[in-house]
């Protein structure tokens, strides 16, 4: 297989070994641990990393090599632009949802991305298949290497075409994720405790990567086709962009934690700020009368008043009251992984009325609440001098954080002091 190494192939190779490198990892641990995220993230590589090929191989020597290696470069399909936007939501989906399956209907995101595949497959039967196998008919073009009909497309828009609508689907995918990923953030403070290890901060960032690389080529082919022709060094540069984003979407997948079992994301069947139930029953609304409701709630052992969608502020009250007395005897906030449905397990009632009590009766959200007890509990050990030969971190655990970092990021947000300036002040 010839390569020809310049400065322009050889600095796109490592991009390209890394990229079918990750994709191979990521397919690997999708396998063994059921994670869908993975798959999908590996997919996006595949997509952006074939696609730097076709500039790669080109400045290694295949289209100039003039036999089968020439050949190959004309008929495969390099770039679909329009199977990179729903990979990207369906890896966000899959990433924040453990219980995402692809379902059949699904696949409607992807019938625009057949249309180049199609269109390729089409090509290579008719040029290769029909006019070359067949009818042994010598390729016209490109020494000898082209068929008649990829000739005669060269000259029509249609790849101009699709490229214009996959830029469109890309910016739209990734916009719907980015207002997703807003609801997703307010789901995390409604039903976790210990939210930075599945914030997934990375993941914004992720998305405007994927929006900014879309923007550089557009930016390329809007040069190309209306200020001037580019060059084809001139348009390598954009593919050294692709390098890197290919670069950072495997670092970011590879360091993607995938037991992540808890989340369960659901935002296009939950209205925003409606958490969902992790560990306790949930009643789901259906048509039925209101005697069969009542009596499904009663085998799930759910008390009728803990559901009530108008419930009095009386209830409110009483549940207020009996929620702050068990933080305050059980302590269930040392737990650093506490969620919205063990702490309704514990007061057997459910993760809908709980976040209710907390939202309206504490006045927080859950995230907030719990936080709050764990910093009251390390500034009771910061200011006693009985624990000053403690260090920050060993009163960060025992106060019920995961971390030093975050039990820092929260006392900060809601002390307005870091921990160690009270530390100073006992």
């Amino acid at each position: 297989m010839p390569f020809t190494f310049s400065a322009y192939s050889a600095l796109l190779l490592p991009f390209f070994l890394q990229g079918i490198v990750v994709s191979i990892v990521l397919l690997g641990r999708s396998r063994r641990h059921g994670t869908a995220a993975d798959a999908w993230l590996a997919l996006l590589l595949v997509l952006h990393t074939v696609r730097l090929a076709q500039w790669m191989l080109g400045f290694a020597g295949w289209y100039d090599s003039h036999d089968g290696f020439s050949t190959f470069m004309f008929y495969f399909p390099f770039s679909n632009w329009l199977a990179v936007g729903p990979a990207l939501y369906f890896y966000f989906r899959s990433l924040t949802n453990q219980e995402f399956r692809f379902a059949r209907r699904h696949w409607l995101h992807f019938v625009p991305a057949l249309l180049p595949l199609a269109e390729h497959l089409g090509v290579f039967l008719y040029d290769l298949g029909w006019w070359h196998g067949l009818r042994a008919h010598p390729l016209p073009a490109h020494f000898g290497t082209k068929g008649p009909l990829a000739a005669r497309l060269n000259e029509l828009p249609l790849d101009y075409a699709l490229d214009v609508a996959g830029y469109l689907l890309i910016g739209g995918y990734a916009l719907r994720t980015l207002r997703e990923y807003r609801a997703y953030a307010h789901y995390l403070n409604d039903n976790f405790s210990d939210t930075d290890r599945i914030r997934f901060r990375w993941l914004r960032n992720v998305l405007v990567a994927v929006l900014f690389g879309t923007a550089v080529t557009l930016v390329f082919g809007v040069v190309n086709s209306f200020v001037s022709p580019l060059s084809y060094y001139q348009a390598w540069y954009d593919y050294l962009f692709t390098g890197l984003l290919i670069y950072y979407l495997s670092i970011a997948g590879l360091l993607t934690g995938h037991q992540l079992a808890s989340l369960h994301f659901q935002p296009t069947r939950e209205p925003a700020g409606v958490p969902q139930s992790v560990a306790a029953p949930e009643v789901v609304a259906t048509t039925t009368s209101p005697g069969l409701v009542v009596a499904a709630e009663q085998e799930a052992g759910i008390d009728a008043a803990d559901v009530a969608p108008s419930a009095p502020d009386a209830e409110l009250t009483r549940w207020t009251t009996r929620l702050l007395r068990h933080m305050d005897t059980a302590r269930p906030y040392l737990a650093p992984e506490l969620t919205l449905g063990e702490l309704a397990a514990q007061l057997q009632t459910n993760t809908s009325w709980l976040s209710r009590v907390i939202n309206a009766g504490c006045g927080q959200n859950f995230n907030d609440f719990i936080n709050e007890y764990r910093v009251r509990e390390a500034e009771q050990r910061l200011l006693d001098p009985q624990f000053r030969h403690y260090t920050l971190l060993a009163v960060a655990l025992e106060a019920g954080f995961n971390s030093k970092s975050t039990f820092n990021r929260v006392f900060k947000k809601l002390r307005g002091i870091t921990p160690g300036e009270v530390a100073r002040q006992g």
